[in-house]
């Protein structure tokens, strides 16, 4: 009997020892690997990028020098503090313009309207053209079609001098200039974001949640709005420098705000002294020319991060 109930143990131990150990699933067999995150991957991608990088520092060098350095250099951009047309020197560091006022305060504090009317009229180019893009690329039809005209019209209409009629009607305070080159700059957003919409409406996923029965303002702002996005954050990044751009092109003018200074005021305002006085217009314009730069490596930047090809590379 001993040996009988010794082997008659042996025999069923394998089986009833998974019911006194229960085990645990597999980690090979019962998961797979996680997926990288996107958004930390478009962040590498961007980190990686020597070009991108340096467009960045430079941008937030400008950024903090115009909010900070007025108070740091202390100096009246509007007041007179030497001779006009004093050279660059120890007593005005970029030298003084047609009215003996400093350069330096001026290229300072002006970058403070030229980045906010750069970046308000770069915003108002964005939800412009992605409002009408999105409409016209999701509905298609009589909408596609009315949408696109409209487009058409503002894409054919010269756009400084549809801004200088807009600023010249109302006024030049900085609200309307940004206004002004918002409504006449959308067109490209526009576009883009249409074609966008074209190519994402009948993907398979968006099929899904349209059988599913998400609405169409939730299929267009919540679905394929996302999946649009990394060419026109591209497109708004661009925008910025054309804003800035053309902000200095209406103050070189004469359009800005007089009361308000900024890069193309000072350019605007010294562009009859150049022969003579190269520096009241050199500084402020290698001003415009490293921001607009800096705007464009980090529009390069961003496009190559959001490239899928790319990072998977």
């Amino acid at each position: 009997m001993t040996s009988r109930s010794a082997s008659l143990a042996a025999a069923s131990g394998p089986e009833t020892a998974p019911a006194s150990a229960p085990q645990g699933p597999s980690p090979a067999a019962g998961t797979t690997p996680k997926p990288d995150r996107p958004l930390l991957d478009t962040c590498r991608m961007f980190a990686r990028n020597c070009p991108a990088m340096t467009g960045l520092v430079l941008l937030a060098t400008i950024v903090l020098a115009t909010l900070f350095g007025p108070g740091l250099y202390g100096v009246d951009p509007f007041s007179m503090v030497d001779m006009p047309f004093a050279p660059p020197g120890p007593d005005c560091l970029l030298g003084t313009d047609y009215l003996g006022r400093d350069i330096l305060a001026g290229v300072i504090v002006g970058g403070r309207a030229t980045l906010a009317v750069g970046a308000s009229a770069a915003a108002i180019t964005v939800l412009i053209g992605v409002v009408i893009g999105t409409f016209a690329g999701y509905f298609g039809g009589w909408v596609d079609a009315v949408l696109m005209k409209v487009t058409e019209f503002f894409q054919i209409l010269p756009t400084l001098l549809f801004a200088m009629v807009l600023v010249t009607i109302f006024s030049s305070s900085l609200v309307t200039i940004a206004i002004a080159i918002g409504a006449v700059s959308w067109t490209a957003t526009a576009r883009l974001t249409r074609a966008e919409f074209i190519r994402i409406r009948d993907l398979e996923y968006v099929k899904a949640a349209r059988t599913a029965g998400a609405r169409d303002f939730y299929l267009m702002f919540r679905v394929i709005l996302p999946a649009a996005l990394p060419p026109i954050i591209v497109a708004a990044a661009l925008a910025v420098g054309i804003s800035i751009l053309f902000e200095a092109g209406l103050s070189f003018l004469g359009l800005g705000d007089p009361n308000t200074m900024s890069w193309g005021m000072i350019i605007g305002q010294n562009r009859d002294y150049l022969l003579n006085a190269w520096w009241t217009v050199t500084f402020p314009g290698i001003a415009i020319f490293l921001t607009v730069l800096s705007i464009s490596l980090i529009g390069d930047g961003v496009n190559d991060a959001l490239n899928p090809r790319l990072r998977r590379r």
